[in-house]
């Protein structure tokens, strides 16, 4: 656990290029991915439901197993896809769990406006922060790789926008 604090402390103002390339690889990539993955595959599910049910509590519940499940199935996706010795990418449970803990974080955010009985309500708050997600993507894009924030913002609402229109259509069929 400490040394994963004092690598994020590192991730703040890292000392050299390699320090750099070290805390990109094995901490925010991992942690972009996840909350990528966990932001965007959660979104068919929980505006599906919403919209086949009218009710908040089955988008809720929905969402929730979704961003556990997801969470779940990307920490042992990552930290099965390799040791860490041939790429550098560290160690694979920081790694696993980094990106499990943020694929959950993704999805869980714009689960909890669906605490609201109001599925209107809800549905209003969850649009607001899904958009605060994607801008939050498209920023750690632009900070640490280099992507115009712009560019990187267009692609993440391209992207994100497709998954909810797929579920809202299959949500009101």
């Amino acid at each position: 656990m400490a040394k994963a604090l004092r690598t994020a402390q590192t991730a703040r103002s890292p000392q050299t290029p390699q320090q750099r390339q070290h805390v990109v690889l094995q901490i925010i990539q991992p942690g972009l991915a996840g909350l990528m993955d966990g932001s965007v595959s959660t979104l068919a599910p929980i505006f599906a439901a919403a919209f086949a049910t009218h009710t908040s509590r089955a988008a809720f519940l929905v969402g929730l197993a979704a961003a556990v499940g997801a969470g779940i199935s990307m920490a042992f996706s990552e930290g099965l896809s390799d040791d860490g010795s041939l790429t550098g990418r560290g160690n694979p449970i920081i790694r696993g769990s980094i990106t499990g803990v943020m694929t959950f974080f993704g999805g869980v955010m714009h689960t909890l406006p669906f605490l609201i009985p109001n599925v209107h309500s809800a549905l209003t708050l969850a649009y607001f922060v899904v958009g605060c997600e994607l801008l939050i993507i498209a920023y750690v894009r632009y900070r640490f790789f280099s992507s115009s924030f712009w560019i990187s913002a267009i692609e993440v609402i391209v992207g994100g926008s497709l998954v909810f229109a797929a579920g809202v259509i299959i949500g009101s069929s």
